[in-house]
């Protein structure tokens, strides 16, 4: 299954499974775990597992984080964004701007190899050599890529009950993120059915 570093970090954000949301970034070690989770996924060229978060930068990471999920919830507009957050989302125009601004802060060039008895193939070239700068950076263009692909035009914020999540639809008919969500939606649709007809008057 694709996944996605931009799509990853604003999962970070979760139903704790008790009704209520957790923060996989609140501390410095749950970002260290988080970030050795990902492994080589934000690019190619960051040793991810070999990273520790100091507090500096969990809080660019968070601070990326609440970019993005501001951009997600434009663009999945109309339609309601995760309750997550939707009463304190961060306006469009200054979202944009961070995660552009995040994302200048390493130089890259593209590179290509042609190896003689393959395929071309793409690499990034890094004048930057702060593997936390490059880090976030590049989480910073996955989000860049992942909203101007055509995955955007398939995210969605699932309307399970308690959850707060985004995901990306897999097929036409796909509400939820994940079958456990669906279970749940269809379980609340059915408590309100029965409780909307025990509560109709009957018939004298």
């Amino acid at each position: 299954m694709e996944r996605w570093p931009a799509l990853e970090l604003a999962s970070t954000i979760r139903h704790d499974g008790d009704g209520g949301v957790t923060d996989d970034l609140a501390t410095v070690q749950g970002t260290t775990r988080w970030i050795h989770e990902q492994g080589d996924l934000p690019a190619g060229h960051v040793p991810a597992p070999g990273l520790v978060a100091d507090e500096e930068l969990r809080l660019v990471i968070v601070g990326l984080r609440r970019a993005v999920r501001a951009l997600f919830a434009h663009a999945v507009a109309p339609a309601p964004p995760s309750p997550a957050d939707a009463l304190h989302l961060m306006p469009v125009d200054e979202a944009l701007a961070h995660v552009n601004a995040v994302a200048a802060r390493e130089p890259v060039a593209p590179q290509m190899d042609w190896p003689l008895d393959g395929a071309p193939a793409a690499r990034l070239l890094s004048a930057q050599g702060d593997p936390q700068v490059r880090l976030v950076a590049a989480l910073a263009r996955s989000a860049i890529d992942f909203l101007t692909g055509p995955q955007r035009e398939q995210l969605r914020a699932c309307t399970a009950p308690r959850c707060v999540r985004y995901f990306v639809r897999r097929h036409g008919r796909q509400e939820w993120c994940k079958p456990s969500c669906g279970n749940r939606a269809r379980a609340a649709r059915h408590y309100r059915s029965r409780r909307t007809a025990s509560e109709e008057p009957s018939p004298s």
